[in-house]
């Protein structure tokens, strides 16, 4: 869901525990819509992530620290001059509004006390991080937003910071009986939608809980509702309200399985049953950090891999419409044999024909029955024998061709496929350096030039340890898969591969042990996860131990081949303790 009012009432409240009162000791700018503030309080040290991303806004404190850039964006250098050395002293919502306020105490150059205010808004795409001064008047923005950008509000230097009112909503902190009755009562939407598009700060997820807890059915229009029904909603509402006014929060995920589906602030008693299960956090930064982080790493390297993808997606649907190509012109050499055959009986019972005949039956002695052999009737019977050996030697010397070509057009989808795997599983910036060099070193991005030097090669396998304490090592890309394969791995140490789709190499570490079930189940289940099988419930897993794996003469790195291996049916998941 996305992150609404009492969420960030949530956060709110958090952070004005943790912060009031805190001095920033550190301004770092990692991304170009993401900022990091460390600030020191009360003996702690917090560090706050704000992100204005369009795809996936977000603020919340974390542990996790993230470098900016050696050189400094110009927004953040306007932080850092301003309020660098600040101390906070108060932080705000207005109402339920999905914008938080900071207010930062400083020196200026005079060694006068002066405040700023940064303001997060947190509003899906139109998500920014606002400087300004004491009067609302905005120094900088994370983001400028132009006239031509938006006819609502302009974010730019030195215009009047207001919060714009786009539709005509309530506050649900501060409405009364009798205004709620007629805003919602004269709604002809369903009511849990009612609620939501009049109330501010609302999701459309706590729409549905309230009339859960009010009994009402949501599906039925707001204005068919009986006015004792709108007053008993709004006495849940108040309710609601209360627990929100006095901080009484408890973050909370519903998971279906181990996948989560939902997250607030409050209780979500819609929820309950059905297979789903509510797990409590003491902070709402740590529910955030949990629900989002995988999402925003996935989020992040898929932009900055974008340019990569298109590569290799390019090149993948030129060569399936290549080998699709190949595939029906092969098929139409499987007729060679026919003329081959119409050549050797016509040399066989050519002396029947006295020309200008248009065709000849006769006995095919390899099947023994009777055939028909079309003729040209200009021609005689030893010109149309010559002529369908020509036919014959064509479409022969075409089949020979098309079958190597084929096969090389079949070995390209393949390595590019492997390499949309490996691109699939990239968690870091880092893990992109060697699938580029990759793609560089088979023609599909343009060579460094002369002079340029090799970047550094930083990433790793992932390393596992397995429940019986056997290491597990998973190739991130195909020369990690290469490399675990072929120089990590001892003969005796076992292999694992998802069978027949592209995927990683998953080396067990056996240190001269017998494996214990658990651990084949264990690694075949990574083997799994790290291939193009991860979405399906079920994959099949080949594994064997490493002596008998051989490496494919000529191929791309990483590729294989082994006989006689077992399989087991796994669950893609990588649950596994990972180590660093």
């Amino acid at each position: 869901m996305a992150l609404d009012g009492i969420v960030m009432a949530n956060l709110t409240s958090e952070i004005k525990q943790r912060l009031e009162g805190g001095k920033i000791a550190k301004i770092a700018q990692p991304e170009k819509d993401e900022l990091m503030f460390t600030v020191k309080n009360q003996r702690n040290t917090w560090r706050l992530l704000i992100s204005a991303s369009a795809s996936l806004p977000l603020i919340y404190f974390t542990e996790q620290n993230k470098q900016g850039p050696l050189t400094a964006p110009n927004f953040c250098m306007l932080l850092r001059k301003h309020i660098g050395n600040g101390r906070i002293v108060n932080v705000t919502q207005p109402g339920l509004e999905r914008i938080l306020t900071l207010e930062i105490e400083h020196l200026d150059e005079m060694g006068d006390k002066k405040r700023k205010k940064l303001i997060v808004e947190i509003m899906g795409k139109h998500s920014n991080i606002i400087f300004c001064n004491e009067e609302d008047i905005i120094l900088d923005s994370i983001k400028h937003i132009s006239a031509q950008v938006s006819s609502v509000r302009e974010v730019l230097p030195g215009r009047k910071y207001f919060i714009p009112h786009t539709t005509e909503k309530a506050d649900p902190l501060t409405i009364t009986r009798e205004a709620f009755i007629s805003l919602i009562g004269s709604t002809a939407a369903p009511i849990q939608k009612a609620l939501y598009l009049k109330l501010t700060g609302l999701s459309p997820l706590m729409g549905t809980e309230l009339c859960h807890v009010a009994s009402v059915d949501g599906d039925r229009s707001a204005n068919e509702l009986k006015e004792n029904e709108l007053i008993h909603l709004h006495h849940m509402l108040t309710l609601l309200m209360e627990d929100v006014k006095e901080g009484n929060f408890t973050p909370n995920i519903v998971y279906k399985g181990e996948e989560p589906v939902e997250f607030a602030s409050l209780p979500l008693t819609c929820m309950e049953g059905e297979g789903y299960e509510a797990r409590s956090y003491d902070s709402i930064s740590l529910l955030l950090e949990q629900y989002y982080a995988s999402k925003n790493i996935i989020t992040r390297i898929r932009q900055k891999s974008a340019n990569l993808r298109r590569i290799v997606q390019t090149a993948l649907e030129r060569n399936y419409k290549k080998y699709d190509l190949q595939e029906k012109q092969l098929k139409d050499t499987e007729k060679r044999d026919k003329f081959k055959v119409y050549g050797e009986l016509l040399n066989t019972y050519g002396y029947e024909l006295t020309g200008g005949e248009k065709s000849l039956k006769c006995l095919n002695y390899y099947t023994n029955e009777e055939i028909t052999i079309p003729l040209d009737e200009n021609l005689t019977a030893t010109e149309n024998a010559k002529k369908y050996f020509e036919r014959y030697n064509k479409l022969k010397r075409t089949f020979e061709a098309l079958t190597q070509q084929t096969a090389e057009t079949k070995k390209e989808i393949d390595h590019l496929e492997s390499v949309s795997a490996s691109l699939d599983i990239a968690l870091k910036e880092e893990d992109l350096v060697q699938i580029k060099e990759e793609l560089m070193e088979y023609g599909y991005i343009k060579g460094r030039r002369q002079g340029d030097k090799k970047p550094k090669i930083t990433s790793r396998p992932f390393h596992y340890l397995s429940s019986d304490g056997f290491h597990i090592y998973v190739g991130k890309n195909n020369y990690q898969n290469e490399e675990l394969t072929f120089k990590v791995a001892g003969g005796n140490d076992w292999w694992f591969h998802a069978k027949g789709i592209p995927g990683s190499h998953v080396i067990v570490k056996g240190e001269g042990k017998e494996l214990p079930d658990r651990t084949f189940e264990e690694a075949g289940a990574l083997a799994a996860y790290y291939s193009k099988g991860r979405d399906n419930d079920k994959v099949e897993v080949d594994y064997i131990q490493r002596k008998h794996i051989k490496k494919v003469a000529g191929a791309a790195p990483g590729f294989v081949i082994y006989h006689t291996n077992y399989s087991l049916i796994a669950e893609p998941n990588a649950a596994l303790t990972e180590i660093s």
